[in-house]
């Protein structure tokens, strides 16, 4: 055994399940994107006629606040591990700036010129930033969470498995979007 793999940590019960768990929603994001993929290959036009290009600004906006926010949500596990009390702080920044995304979406979503129902593109858009939508919101209530344990104490001394976690499910959550950006509103 090298002693690098002697210093590593054991894998904790809360990132192996994160892990898992992530594993299922790669799946189903893959749906979403195949579904869309294949919706759009055999489509006459793309986007239907009367639907005009999607705004970017907005948007690309709230993609730099989201992916700022790994970067927060990087700096909270950190804290955690080391138990060295900025954790709290990082965790707040980073449902901050998750709230931020989401009511940007929320805001784009009350702009567009198209609903859910009103043709297969509007179905797609809907359901893959919706879903999206609501595993930020999950997100936040995770990283909610982990502050309530950070600041009762229950993430010091080696505890830090909540945060590592949910640190992995942030992560995963702003890869996608950076994926549902990149092909809704850069590639249309």
């Amino acid at each position: 055994m090298t002693a690098a793999r002697a210093e590593q940590a054991p894998i904790t019960a809360p990132a192996l399940g994160m892990i898992l768990f992530i594993s299922s929603e790669v799946m189903f994001f893959a749906g979403l994107f195949a579904a869309y993929f294949t919706i759009r290959a055999r489509a006459a036009a793309w986007p239907p006629a009367g639907v005009e290009a999607l705004e970017v600004v907005l948007p690309a906006i709230a993609t730099a606040v989201l992916v700022g926010s790994s970067f927060t949500a990087h700096r909270a596990v950190s804290a955690a591990e080391r138990s060295d009390g900025g954790a709290s702080m990082w965790l707040g920044i980073t449902i901050a700036m998750g709230a931020v995304f989401l009511g940007a979406q929320g805001y784009e979503y009350s702009q567009l010129g198209f609903s859910v129902a009103d043709h297969s593109y509007g179905t797609l858009f809907y359901a893959m930033t919706g879903f999206h939508a609501l595993h930020v919101a999950g997100g936040l209530a995770a990283l909610a969470l982990v502050w309530v344990k950070n600041a009762r104490g229950d993430l010091r001394g080696g505890h830090a498995g909540p945060a590592i976690a949910v640190g992995y499910y942030w992560h995963f959550v702003d890869v996608v979007w950076v994926a549902l950006f990149s092909t809704l509103y850069l590639l249309g």
